[in-house]
C-alpha cells in the first residue's frame, strides 16, 4: 500500500495523468481560454513530492520494480538510485484477509489499535524525517475479503472497540484509514474493499476537517463500461446482457483468485451498469438484463491484463445487435496515474478547506463514494464534468453548462 507523501522530488510529465496532461476550458469557447490543469490549480509540484511505502513484502521499490516486470529495464535503470532508497514500512497484514499473499514485513502488535498507533507513529516520524509540511495515502494494497458494514463500523466508539477486541470486522485497510484520519492525513481507497467507507470513518474524517474518497481505481474493463453504458443509453438502446472476463496473472490476479476476495471486486465490478442504465426508469430496455463477470488468474499474462466484453444490444423494433471488445490493457500503467492525481487532488482539497468524502473524485474510482442515500453518479463524462466544475468552483471561474445559448442571442 502506497503514501504517497510531499514534500520533494518527482520526475518526468507521467503520460494519462488528468492533473499533469489536461486542459479545462474557462468561460465561452469564443474566449480560446484553455489552461493544464496543473498551471491552473496550485497543485504540488512533481519534484516536491517523497514517496514512501508499507508493505508486507520487503523488497524495496528498485527489487519490486524488476520482480513486477511492469516497465522495461530502459525505464527503470535512470532512476534505479532513486527507487533502491524507497524501502518499504512494515506492514498491517493479515493473511486472514488476503488469503494468497504471505508477508513476512509485518508489524506485531497486542490489538488492533495498538497496531493502528504505529501507523500513526510512521506518519509522524516520515513527515520528519523528510521535512514534509504535508502527507496524502493512497491505498493501493490488494482486495481483502468481503465484509459487511456491521455495528463495528456504526460509530467511532463502536470501532475503537472492536480494535481494542482485535474483531475480525476491522480488516487492515480500516486502520490504514483510522491512523491517517487521526493525523489529519487525506485517505483515497484504491481498492474495493469496505474501509473508509463506513459511518464511523466517514464522520470522523468529517470532524477532523480531513477529504476522503474511494472505492477502487477505475482503470480497464470497468473504465469502458462507463464509456459505452452512457452511449447506449443516450441512444435509448436496450440491452440483453452484457458478458466480461480477465484474465491477468500478477498478484492482483492471485489474489483475486480466492473467492472472498473475488466477492469483493465482483460488487464493485457489477453496480456500475445498473446505475448508469436505470432500469427502473427505462424497463422495456433493461429491466432483467443478464450481467455476468469473470476474473481468472493466468501467470504467463504478468500485469498485461486481458479483457473480453461481449454485449447484446437491441435497436429499433427489437432487431439484435452485438458490440465486442477486446481490451489488451496494462494494469499498473492505467493504475499509475490515478493514484498520482488522487494524491495531488487530496492535497489541495485539504488545502482548500474540503473535508469528508470527495464525491468530486468520482472520475477515479469504480464504486464512488457519496453522501448517506446519494446514488453515486456512474457516467465518466458526468463525472469529468463535476471533477472540472469542482475546480472551477473553487478557483472562481464561472461553471460550464454547455447551454450555448449565448452564440445565437
Amino acid at each position: 500500500m502506497a503514501g504517497v507523501e510531499s514534500i520533494r522530488r518527482g520526475r518526468s510529465k507521467p503520460i494519462g495523468s488528468l492533473t499533469q496532461m489536461a486542459t479545462i476550458r474557462l468561460g465561452k469557447r469564443t474566449d480560446k481560454r484553455a489552461p493544464l490543469i496543473k498551471d491552473f490549480v496550485p497543485l504540488a509540484k512533481l519534484d516536491d513530492i517523497v514517496f514512501g511505502a508499507w508493505d508486507p513484502i520487503p523488497d524495496d521499490a528498485l527489487t519490486a520494480a524488476k520482480k513486477a516486470g511492469v516497465l522495461e529495464e530502459r525505464d527503470i535503470e535512470p532512476i534505479a538510485d532513486f527507487l533502491r532508497k524507497i524501502k518499504p514500512m512494515p506492514a498491517v497484514f493479515d493473511n486472514k484477509y488476503v488469503t494468497r499473499i504471505h508477508g513476512t514485513n509485518v508489524k506485531k502488535g497486542k490489538t488492533k489499535r495498538d497496531l493502528a498507533e504505529q501507523l500513526r507513529q510512521d506518519i509522524r516520524d516520515f513527515k520528519s524525517k523528510n521535512k514534509c509540511d504535508r502527507i496524502v495515502i493512497v491505498w493501493c494494497a490488494s482486495t481483502e475479503i468481503f465484509i459487511k458494514p456491521g455495528p463495528q463500523h456504526a460509530t467511532i466508539e463502536q470501532f475503537e472497540k472492536a480494535m481494542d477486541k482485535n474483531d475480525d470486522a476491522i480488516a487492515p485497510s480500516m486502520l490504514y484509514a483510522y491512523a491517517a484520519i487521526m493525523e489529519g492525513v487525506p485517505f483515497a481507497n484504491g481498492a474495493p474493499n469496505l474501509c473508509v467507507d463506513t459511518q464511523a470513518l466517514i464522520k470522523l474524517a468529517q470532524d477532523r476537517g480531513v477529504p476522503i474518497s474511494g472505492k477502487d481505481f477505475k482503470t480497464g474493463q470497468t473504465w469502458m463500461k462507463t464509456i459505452v453504458a452512457p452511449g447506449l443509453k443516450a441512444r435509448m438502446l436496450g440491452l440483453a446482457g452484457w458478458y466480461s472476463t480477465n484474465i491477468l496473472g500478477n498478484r492482483d490476479g492471485e489474489v483475486l483468485d480466492d473467492p472472498q476476495s473475488f466477492k469483493t471486486k465482483e460488487e464493485s465490478k457489477l453496480s456500475v451498469l445498473h446505475t448508469i442504465l436505470q432500469p427502473e426508469l427505462y424497463p422495456d430496455l433493461y429491466k432483467d438484463f443478464s450481467h455476468v463477470v469473470r476474473i481468472n488468474y493466468y501467470p504467463p499474462r504478468g500485469d498485461n491484463k486481458e479483457g473480453w466484453d461481449n454485449i447484446d444490444i437491441i435497436g429499433w423494433m427489437n432487431y439484435p445487435m452485438q458490440i465486442k471488445i477486446n481490451f489488451l490493457c496494462r494494469d499498473s500503467i492505467l493504475a499509475a496515474p490515478i493514484a498520482l492525481d488522487l494524491a495531488l487532488f487530496s492535497d489541495f482539497a485539504q488545502r482548500a478547506g474540503m473535508k469528508g468524502i470527495q464525491e468530486w473524485l468520482s472520475f477515479y474510482y469504480k464504486s464512488p463514494m457519496t453522501a448517506p442515500g446519494l446514488q453515486p453518479e456512474h457516467d465518466l463524462f458526468i463525472q469529468q464534468t463535476k471533477l472540472k466544475n469542482t475546480l472551477r468552483h473553487l478557483m472562481g471561474e464561472d461553471q460550464i453548462t454547455h447551454l450555448g445559448l449565448e452564440y445565437y442571442a
